[in-house]
């Protein structure tokens, strides 16, 4: 991340951009930085200006206690003023949450798109989600970084013994660092339902994205939000899984985003 924005709350957001056109920003999931979603840039670049981020309490972005939705929304607020006063926002899973919340909260967004956004669409899936929100909770208020990881890698499905044997990877370390700001994500995901009245709210064209070969619950959460929101288009990706192919989803965001 070469460029740096101050938020509302003076927090730091550390951020790059490439290309040349109307701006997109590119907003990570849970567990990821700005990196993670840099990928997308590339094939976007020739026709849009694309900044990717690092979201407060990751990588190179500070981070202002006391959390809330709302500061985040005002960390897009910020990068839309770095870069013009006008962007069109891309989220993939719970960031697909939070360019949803920032587009209802009247920032200046043209588009908004979002990839397999994990909301619950049935009951077990609320309560799975809930046992995880409140386990999250009380292994953070006990500073436990490492349990709180695990918790959220099984909410994911990963297996025990890969849950495990990233205990042991060079990696958990990265993603200890990383734990806090997974109450950031469930924040933004709220209670885990379709969060129905906030996406009526949503002034915009929203594209909404889902992987063919991923799970049905994801896909129909991803209709949910199609159908919900005003002005919705349900897109469905042959072959592709919530860990998308930058080139399968540029085109078809490319295609969106130009209107």
């Amino acid at each position: 991340m070469d460029k740096k924005t101050t938020s509302r709350d003076g927090t730091s957001i550390a951020y790059q951009s490439t290309g040349a056109g109307p701006a997109v920003i590119l907003v990570s999931g849970a567990m990821s930085t700005g990196a993670t979603v840099a990928p997308l840039a590339v094939p976007l670049s020739d026709r849009f200006t694309v900044v990717s981020y690092d979201r407060r309490g990751r990588g190179e972005s500070g981070d202002t206690a006391p959390f809330a939705v709302e500061r985040e929304v005002e960390d897009l607020a910020a990068l839309i003023g770095a870069v013009g006063g006008e962007a069109s926002l891309y989220g993939i899973s719970s960031g697909g949450a939070l360019v949803l919340h920032a587009a209802a909260s009247g920032l200046p967004v043209r588009r908004v798109a979002v990839y397999e956004t994990p909301y619950a669409v049935y009951e077990d899936g609320v309560k799975q989600w809930t046992e995880y929100t409140e386990g999250l909770t009380e292994a953070l208020a006990q500073d436990r970084r490492g349990d709180a990881v695990e918790l959220f890698l099984r909410l994911t499905g990963l297996a025990e013994e890969m849950i495990q044997g990233a205990r042991q990877s060079p990696m958990w370390p990265g993603m200890e660092a990383l734990a806090q700001s997974l109450a950031y994500d469930a924040a933004v995901l709220g209670d885990g339902r379709v969060p129905r009245p906030l996406l009526a709210s949503v002034g915009v064209p929203v594209l909404a994205a889902a992987g063919g070969a991923s799970p049905a619950w994801l896909r129909e959460a991803t209709r949910a939000i199609a159908e919900t929101v005003p002005q919705g288009t349900y897109r469905a990706l042959e072959g592709q899984t919530h860990m998308v192919d930058p080139n399968a989803l540029a085109p078809v965001l490319a295609e969106f985003f130009a209107g």
